[in-house]
């Protein structure tokens, strides 16, 4: 394995690597097509029949966003969950219970009863749902990528890494089809009677399609190693605690890469739909349906940017990324004042060309910044808790200025300082290109006396 990870190998090794990504992906478009289909519901259905009437129609926007937040809230906690579990028993098997329960949280939010038939309990079971949903999410992005990491050669791990980030575009994508669709076919009463539950029960299909994928894939050989290891000397520590003792720095350091590609990505695929919709009154149908394309756009860059990653280096990509999308809004919301279709289609691709410059890199960095033994939990805080500050507040606060000031340039102002401490961490970032991972647990066993670093070396 240790030349496949330093060259890319054999056909073979190829062969099983593109069967790893595939299972990777299967799972993540699940996932994420759960998660953005709430998403994109709470601005257009839950706010009309899952809540009780607001004072207006932002009011009602904002306590749907704010139940969606609750989302980002138990992602942190479903990280902790099962990036322990991840580091200890494995990645395959960690991946299997997070995409059941997340599968089953969506299709009982198709079935949930209206505000009008049970009242306040319609709300209420909404966050319970929700919460599980974060949750499973929590732990899956963590092992979806480390999945893929610790199988992709030293010099090509960004490209293959970023393949599972390259699936959640496609997750969003079915998610604002699927809506679309459902909107066109039923439009007014329709839809937000019974069309809009479709959507959330087509969950179980795509569900059982990546829990059988993934029950065909194993855990890379340096994690297996490195659970043997594990399992022989126990004073190695593994799981949270762990990595917050030993690896503080590289904790915040991916929380700082995590902030302002978080908050871009929620105001391009959520709020955007809150002010050309709500704000400027363009039709949903139009308005998903410019979304679906621009993310179908986004799922063609992440592995060319992830390329780039690998032959320019991770700092300089990430940089440009984090400067650009801090100037989006500046010149976006004009954009989008025009009402035009295709300067609309235009600004969102170029904003995800931005958001995928940050994005694309972010498995391969985080995976080296850790070692195995600790890695899926050192992955899952990073990028996990940075959420409950970033991306699910960033909706909220957007609309709230949006309603309290008609203006767009608070939005633009938040996302500019957001780029500014994404750019400060990315300037305390140690380079990590062609790092190789065994060399990584390698120098944790000789820094911190744990295991005797021949995990890295069997892998």
């Amino acid at each position: 394995m240790s030349s496949t990870q330093r060259s890319g190998g054999s056909a073979a090794d190829r062969s099983l690597l593109t069967k790893i990504v595939s299972a990777s992906m299967a799972g993540t478009v699940v996932e994420w097509y759960d998660f953005f289909l709430y998403a994109t519901a709470s601005t257009i259905v839950f706010n009309k029949i899952l809540l009780p009437k607001m004072g207006n129609e932002y009011d009602a926007i904002i306590a749907a966003f704010l139940t969606y937040a609750v989302g980002f809230v138990a992602r942190p906690l479903g990280g902790v969950i099962f990036g322990q579990i991840g580091d200890r028993l494995g990645r395959k098997q960690t991946l299997q219970i997070t995409i059941m329960l997340i599968g089953i949280a969506t299709v009982l939010m198709g079935c949930l009863p209206t505000y009008q038939q049970i009242g306040v309990w319609a709300p209420i079971l909404l966050v319970v749902l929700r919460f599980i949903q974060g949750l499973a999410l929590g732990g899956e992005w963590g092992g979806a990528v480390l999945l893929v990491a610790e199988h992709a050669p030293d010099q090509q791990r960004a490209f293959w890494a970023s393949w599972p980030q390259a699936a959640v575009p496609v997750g969003n994508v079915l998610a604002t089809f699927v809506l679309w669709i459902m909107t066109t076919l039923l439009p007014g009463d329709g839809f937000l009677t019974w069309g809009w539950r479709v959507a959330f029960w087509l969950s179980a299909v795509v569900v059982l399609v990546g829990y059988y994928i993934r029950t065909k894939i194993t855990d890379a050989p340096i994690f297996q190693a490195a659970k043997e290891e594990l399992d022989s000397e126990k004073a190695a520590g593994y799981g949270v605690f762990e990595v917050l003792k030993r690896y503080p720095k590289g904790v915040l350091v991916g929380m700082g890469l995590r902030f302002a590609e978080n908050i871009f990505y929620y105001l391009l695929v959520t709020f955007s739909i809150v002010y050309l919709g709500t704000g400027l009154k363009m039709n949903t149908g139009e308005i998903l349906g410019v979304i679906a394309i621009a993310h179908l756009c986004h799922f063609v860059v992440i592995p060319l940017v992830g390329r780039l990653a690998d032959r320019v280096g991770r700092k300089p990509v990430y940089l440009v990324g984090a400067i650009l999308g801090g100037t989006w809004g500046f010149w976006a919301f004009p954009a989008f004042g025009t009402k035009n279709t295709w300067i609309i289609l235009l600004t969102i691709i170029v904003g995800l060309v931005f958001h995928a410059l940050m994005y694309a890199g972010q498995p391969a960095i985080m995976a080296e910044m850790f070692p195995t033994r600790m890695r899926y939990s050192g992955v899952s805080i990073s990028y996990q808790v940075t959420s409950i500050v970033a991306g699910s507040l960033a909706p909220v606060f957007a609309t709230e200025w949006l309603k309290a000031t008609g203006s767009w340039w608070p939005t633009a102002v938040y996302l500019a300082i957001a780029g500014v401490i994404t750019a400060i961490s990315v300037v305390a970032l140690r380079e990590t290109r062609g790092t190789s991972l065994r060399a990584v647990d390698a120098a944790d066993a000789a820094r911190e006396g744990v295991g005797s670093g021949q995990a890295g070396a069997r892998a």
